[in-house]
């Protein structure tokens, strides 16, 4: 199983635009992913309501996991964008 950290970079956190992104990038993957901060355990990563509850503001770091072909190069994507201020244009 891959694993990877990444630092949320977004000044509101992974809330509205920056969630909705992160969902739409997570969809697009070819395999499962999932998201956890501190105690939460691993939850379902392409689902709105997930990330939208797991409450991740700036500066919290999230463990990322997937499992099976394509996991490196997925998660390696997905933590890239959370690392990137999603609210800058």
């Amino acid at each position: 199983m891959a694993e990877r950290q990444a630092t949320i970079a977004s000044r509101v956190g992974l809330h509205a635009r920056p969630a909705k992104l992160f969902i739409e990038t997570v969809k697009r993957q070819p395999v499962p992913v999932t998201i956890e901060l501190g105690d939460s355990g691993p939850l379902d990563a392409s689902s709105i309501l997930t990330i939208m509850s797991l409450g991740a503001t700036n500066g919290d770091v999230v463990t990322l996991r997937a499992e099976g072909e394509g996991a490196d190069e997925a998660l390696a994507e997905l933590a890239g964008l959370l690392e990137t201020d999603l609210d800058a244009e």
